[in-house]
């Protein structure tokens, strides 16, 4: 496959993926874990009848090597969804989540004792700065968030500061379960479709935790107002941008496991790179997301400190080099 098809369907499912989340949130913000559940049941069940093939293809990693990595992922899932009840905007949470580098940098250093570039640093000071810009300037609105606000400016400050906390939570999570993928596909190889199988699968019987909660979102989907689709059909809005927001995110997956098939790490790292400052634009401009000028100048930092980290902008070529054990 040329690479340009997985690129460009990279981009429509993970773009769109986002405005419909966006729909969504908008709609009912606390509908995460439903919107979580049907993403996971999706991909599951895809799984299970092309990969798995109903159980008669023996996985090439243990189950019990999955199960860790599965913990890992069903937790930071869950928590990124809870982040949004917490008044932490779609946007901030778009931000935020591409600090995992600093994250990933941080507890390589810390976990596997390894030791970077100069450029390495200097991005991750970058990403770092532009992050606090971004999160400053989110927490002066919170003042002035009608929508959400109590009208006790300490306790919103407090609701809003533990979502921030979740979130910042979420991120060293990823990277923890990124050292540990790392480690495990050394020594086993690398199973990208029955990885997002599994990954979707084994954690569905956690759900059961949060099944009062799924059947309450389940219960208000169902009372949205009708939408009007062709043929006389209507459907309930929030079912209808569910819908797509189930099947864009499995094109937005698959792609990106896709691509990392037919491209290098390099390429892979910046389309979704890319991917995540175009879903940024967009949201802001489609959806009239409040955005300063702060948070213009801290976007811009995170991702040429992105940049610089992959080496996009070979940064350490106009650098001079101390002699050290380079880790990438």
């Amino acid at each position: 496959m040329h690479p340009a098809i997985p690129i460009s369907l990279v981009f429509l499912g993970c773009c769109s993926n986002v405005v419909f989340l966006e729909y969504l949130i908008s709609d009912l913000p606390t509908c995460g874990n439903l919107i979580t559940f049907m993403q996971f049941a999706f991909i599951a069940v895809e799984g299970l009848i092309f990969t798995a093939k109903f159980g008669m293809i023996k996985p090439k990693i243990p189950i019990r090597i999955y199960t860790v990595m599965v913990a890992f992922f069903f937790v930071v899932q869950v928590a990124n969804n809870y982040s949004l009840s917490f008044n932490v905007s779609l946007p901030l949470q778009m931000i935020f989540r591409a600090g995992s580098l600093i994250a990933n940098l941080t507890l390589g250093m810390i976990i596997m004792k390894k030791r970077y570039t100069t450029g390495k640093y200097i991005s991750v000071v970058l990403i770092t700065a532009g992050i606090i810009l971004c999160t400053i300037a989110s927490a002066q609105q919170v003042e002035d968030n009608k929508a959400t606000s109590t009208g006790d400016l300490l306790y919103d400050l407090a609701i809003w500061f533990t979502g921030i906390f979740i979130l910042t939570a979420a991120l060293f999570m990823t990277a923890g379960m990124g050292i540990y993928q790392e480690g495990i596909y050394k020594q086993y190889g690398k199973h990208p479709k029955e990885s997002l199988f599994f990954n979707h699968a084994l954690p569905l019987p956690g759900f059961l935790l949060l099944a009062t909660d799924i059947y309450s979102h389940i219960q208000k989907f169902n009372n949205s107002a009708p939408l009007d689709l062709a043929f006389g059909i209507s459907l309930p809005r929030l079912w209808f941008f569910l819908i797509f927001n189930v099947i864009t995110q499995y094109i937005c997956i698959r792609s990106v496991f896709i691509l990392t098939t037919e491209c290098s790490s390099l390429t892979v790292t910046l389309v979704v790179t890319l991917r995540k400052f175009v879903s940024l634009i967009f949201s802001i401009w489609y959806f009239q997301n409040p955005f300063t000028t702060t948070h213009w100048c801290g976007t811009l930092l995170v991702f040429i400190g992105t940049l610089i980290f992959t080496e996009v902008l070979p940064l350490d070529n106009l650098l001079p080099q101390k002699k050290m054990k380079k880790e990438d």
